[in-house]
Order: C-alpha cells, then structure tokens, then sequence
C-alpha cells in the first residue's frame, strides 16, 4: 500500500500498534483485568476491542478468506456496535478472566499479520473505502491508548496502598503566573475541520457562527486557585451550582476532584506515579463539568463555548504536554504558551450535537460518533494523556457532565 499525502498506512499501522503495547510494559498480569467501576474498562479488553474493530471492519470485509481468531470474541469485544451483533455488557467486563492475557496478545498478533497482508497488497476496486477504515481505526486505537490511562489510573486509585504505574514522579511545576484574558473580537467566524487530513464525522460540516467578542484565560486554573474555592466553601454554597450539579455534590458527598486525598491538615493528589503532595502550581484536573462551572461562576467567569475555543485556537501549533512527554500529568504552561492543547481536556458549555448538515456514515461505522449526541458536553484541546497526532483545533470530544475520570481541566471565559 503506498504512501499518500505523508501517510504510510502500514508503518502508521505498526507505530500505532506497538504503542499499545509499550503502554503496558509496566503493568503487572493482574493490573490487566481490574474493572473498579462500570466506566473503567480492564486494560485487556481495550486491547481485545480495538484488534476486534481492525477484524471486524477491515479483515472480514476485504480479505475474502479470512478466518476469525475466535467467533466468542465478536460478542466479548463489541463496544456498542448493534449493527455487526450483540455487545457484551460494559460494566461486566472486569468478570471475564478468560480469555488469558497471554490469548488476547495472540489475538493481537493473529489480527496483526492478517492487516500487514491486507495493507502490503490491498484490492485496488477497494483502496479509497480501506484507507478511510484504517486511519479511523488507527486513531480509534489511539482514543484506546487514552483510555487505557484513564481506566488504569481509575483502577488502581481505588487501592488504599495508591500503587504507582510508574515509578518516576512527575517534576513540580513552576510558579503559575497570574491568570489574565487573551481578548478575541469575534463576528462571523468559521467553525470545523477545514483540510484534507484525517479527521472525524463530528468536527464536518464547516459552517458559520456569530461569535460576541469575548475573553478566554490565558493559562488553565491551577490546583492553588482551585483550593481558594474549596476553602471559600465552595463545595458548600448551592449559589454557585447548577441544579443538578448541586444534587451530584450532595448526594456523592463531593469536597474536592477526584484523586485529591486529604491527611490530617495536608492535601495529596493520586497520580500515575502514585500518591504526591497537591502541587499548587500544576493544572487543576478530574473535574466534572459541574465542578469547573461551579469554580467559574465564584471567581466571576464562565466556562467557554466550543465555538471560543476553537476560534482562539484555530492559528495556533498543535504543540504542548501530549504523552509524548512521558509526564502523564498536567504542567504548567511553557513560556509563550496558553495551554489551549496538551495537558488537560477543557470543559466547554456547549452540549454535544451535530453540526448543521451532519449525516452519520451508512452502516454499523455510523454508530461511530453520531448515536451519542445527546446529554453530554464538548471539551476541546487533548491532554497528557493524548497522542499528539491525535488532535487539532477542530477536534471535539465529548463526555457526561458528571465524569471525573477523564483528564479534565479548566479554563475561564468572560463576555
């Protein structure tokens, strides 16, 4: 298969693979199977799953003689995909200790010498349909690789021993300088993907919006400033909540962001390298939506739509603290730097929906995006948990309001 516009399929194929796997080199072969909560998958089923989609929807629609490792794992590996079978449960996951761990990495190679086949000698009728599913599931995996961060991060907080996926901590951040406003004039303003390169249903059509001129942070909100409101009574004064924001807070007995632990007069926070003290000056993360909103509203700000972000960030490089790092956790800003990709996902106020014009791909890989616009909200920029390659200015993703596991941050807006 040959290189087009400075994509090599198969070496793109390979790097994104292995990379799979170097994210569990560090992992003990009872860290693969853990599920602490519905949402957190074990690690050996993102493994299973994305080898299941490059079988499912490359290998048995172009390879007329290809033989499935194991009928099962179409059933046990199945995310959400009602038009190619029944899915097997999320939150029941974690149960399945078969197959082994050492039968989901043969899986993992069986699927992998299938696709080197495919892609070194591909039906030439069929090219154009082969590279859209292999760059889609190319940067479905890399979603994976994330998520395998978030879920194993989830997975192990829920140790009272906060064992750590890696040994080496992550430096302390410099001190934060003060928070400011980046003005932006607005007006009518072009919005969504605009090129030629990969990119994924939601972030098309391109299309207009009026934007109101408008202010964004020029940094994320710190750990530090994030404390004032924690101290101010913020968790404690409804004022600054949304309805049901106020009711998560209450009913889950909310004090702080996820993986914040307290002793005695001191605050800690559970990383990948295990518990460390709160450092003030790194980037607040593992807030819900409420969370961010609720901080904003006390320091006399709002959150962002998607549409400000995306115009703030529009001519700005694609460069920051992805995992490429090796930090795993957010930092501070680099100098010259607003954080706008890299470090955390920013919540945005903007509900998760279709651009106007939208249409969902034909058949099971429209499932895709389009069936999950609805009661969620767009956050904008990647993280460090993020592959680098991975994002642009028009990426959007997109969680419930309430999730705290992902790597989420803040930013502050002003009309």
């Amino acid at each position: 298969m040959t290189e087009t516009n400075g994509f090599s399929p198969l070496d793109e194929y390979r790097r994104v693979r292995a990379q799979s796997e170097i994210l569990c080199a560090p992992l003990e072969i009872e860290d693969y199977v853990i599920q602490a909560a519905p949402f957190a998958s074990p690690t050996k089923w993102h493994l299973s799953h994305v080898s299941w989609f490059f079988e499912t929807f490359l290998l048995d629609v172009f390879v007329p003689d290809y033989e499935v490792f194991d009928p099962i794992f179409g059933h046990l590996f199945n995310s959400y995909y009602q038009g190619v079978g029944e899915p097997f449960p999320r939150a029941r996951r974690g149960a399945l200790s078969r197959p082994t761990v050492a039968h989901v990495h043969a899986y993992r190679q069986h699927v992998d010498a299938a696709m080197e086949r495919l892609l070194v000698n591909p039906p030439a009728e069929q090219l154009v349909e082969i590279t859209a599913r292999l760059r889609l599931g190319i940067h479905h995996e890399q979603q994976h690789q994330e998520l395998i961060l978030m879920d194993l991060k989830y997975n192990l907080a829920q140790n009272p021993t906060f064992p750590a996926y890696r040994a080496e901590l992550p430096n302390p951040c410099k001190l934060a300088r003060d928070l400011g406003l980046i003005g932006f004039e607005g007006g009518v303003v072009e919005i969504g993907y605009d090129g030629s390169g990969f990119h994924f249903d939601n972030e098309r059509p391109r299309h207009r919006v009026y934007l109101e001129a408008y202010g964004l942070g020029d940094r994320l909100v710190t750990n530090g400033e994030y404390l004032e409101f924690i101290e101010a009574g913020g968790y404690r004064d409804h004022r600054h909540w949304l309805s049901d924001g106020w009711d998560l807070c209450r009913r889950d007995r909310l004090e702080a962001p996820l993986y914040w632990v307290r002793r005695q007069e001191s605050w800690f926070e559970y990383t990948l390298a295990g518990l460390v003290p709160l450092d003030p000056n790194a980037p607040v993360c593992h807030v819900s939506y409420y969370e961010a909103d609720a901080f904003a509203r006390w320091a006399g700000h709002r959150l962002p739509t998607e549409f400000e972000w995306e115009h703030a960030a529009r001519e700005m490089s694609v460069t920051g603290n992805f995992v490429e790092a090796g930090r795993l956790h957010p930092a501070g800003p680099q100098e010259g730097s607003f954080q706008l990709f890299g470090d955390l996902w920013e919540w945005t106020s903007s509900d998760y929906g279709p651009y106007p014009g939208y249409a969902p791909a034909e058949g099971a890989i429209g499932e895709y995006n389009g069936k999950f616009m609805c009661s969620q909200r767009v956050l904008r920029g990647g993280s460090c948990a993020t592959p680098a390659d991975h994002c642009r200015a028009s990426y959007r993703n997109f969680f419930y309001p309430e999730q705290r596991w992902p790597f989420t941050g803040i930013r502050i807006a002003r009309s």
